[in-house]
């Protein structure tokens, strides 16, 4: 096993459900193999600052079903300077620091990286992000929450909608990729799913609303990502209310609720794996990788082909929302 003695571990990025289970899963870990373990508070900007402290197994007690995370996360731009990052290892080497365990996104393993390039700190990830939009794992922390979080509310909108014979239309988080949004929609029977990965003919949506409307079918549910390449939910409300003036049409943008909640037993389980395999991984030598699972087997990739994926949609797929919809 490698002589690794202290753990420092941050979570970076845009936080995610399941993040506090991974904490718990490596702090204890870690203090199974006799390891010390720091958390250094907002990701990458804490490490700047110093903000560290040592950890106990008290100190993950009672975290596993919270959301958010008891690190904090941060975005740092001093950490994408090399003075900022000479920085950041000399306050590791305060505390005499020599390995890391990362969780956030691919900005957080671009920047590590970088770091060990410059410091040779070995460095293992874990997949935390919302957006399930990372390759070298099938699942994210805090997609499937993310998702439950958005059907739960569609189905209520869905409630509304066919009480009042409205058009609703959700906008649900996915600037770069609608993995979110193309789940929840199908999970929700939405009528229409617009995401980036796939342009949008929006003649095509509004002749399909003209053809529910002509055969009585009231009730219309359109589910878009916010990176959608037409525009939001905003947007596409304006066009449907010039088109259809006698249509009641309402927009919903969920935001950041979905960020937010207790985390599902499935990022639960997820995040307590992956936060296992990275301690085991550090032990064994492995650096500069991110923990997934594929396949449901624990694997590792490499931080630099860990890159933002967007969703390849089959036309299998495609089809089935459109005759599910009718």
């Amino acid at each position: 096993m490698v002589d690794i003695q202290r753990v420092g571990i941050l979570t970076s990025g845009g936080d995610s459900p399941g993040m506090n289970a991974g904490i718990r899963a490596v702090v204890r870990t870690a203090l199974y193999h006799k390891l010390e373990v720091f958390g250094i508070r907002r990701g990458y900007q804490g490490m700047i600052e110093g903000d560290i402290f040592q950890m106990q197994t008290t100190d993950v007690s009672n975290i596993i079903q919270r959301g958010g995370t008891i690190l904090k996360t941060a975005r740092s731009k001093d950490f994408l300077t090399e003075k900022g990052r000479r920085i950041a290892f000399e306050q590791l080497k305060k505390y005499s620091i020599n390995a890391l365990v990362l969780i956030g996104g691919d900005g957080t393993f671009r920047g590590a990286v970088q770091f060990f390039k410059e410091y040779t700190i070995p460095a293992i990830g874990l997949p935390g992000t919302i957006d399930k939009d990372l390759s070298g794992t099938d699942f994210t922390i805090g997609f499937d929450t993310a998702v439950n979080t958005a059907v739960e509310a569609i189905d209520k909108i869905r409630d509304t909608a066919e009480a009042h014979d409205r058009l609703f239309i959700v906008e649900l988080m996915g600037r770069d990729a609608g993995y979110i949004a193309l789940n929840s929609g199908i999970a929700c029977g939405a009528e229409d799913i617009l995401i980036p990965e796939v342009v949008t003919d929006i003649e095509t949506v509004l002749q399909r609303i003209d053809d529910d409307e002509r055969r009585k079918k009231n009730v219309h549910i359109i589910v878009v990502a916010e990176g959608d390449d037409f525009g939001g939910a905003n947007e596409l409300q304006q066009i449907l209310q010039n088109r259809f003036p006698d249509l009641e049409t309402r927009a919903t943008i969920l935001g950041h609720i979905q960020r937010g909640g207790s985390p599902s037993f499935a990022d639960r389980v997820l995040a307590s794996r992956l936060g296992h395999a990275a301690i085991q991984a550090l032990l064994l030598g492995k650096t500069q990788m991110m923990a997934g699972v594929i396949n449901g087997e624990v694997c590792f990739t490499p931080f630099e082909k860990v890159v933002k994926e967007n969703a390849v949609i089959s036309k299998d797929i495609l089809e089935m929302i459109r005759v599910l919809a009718t």
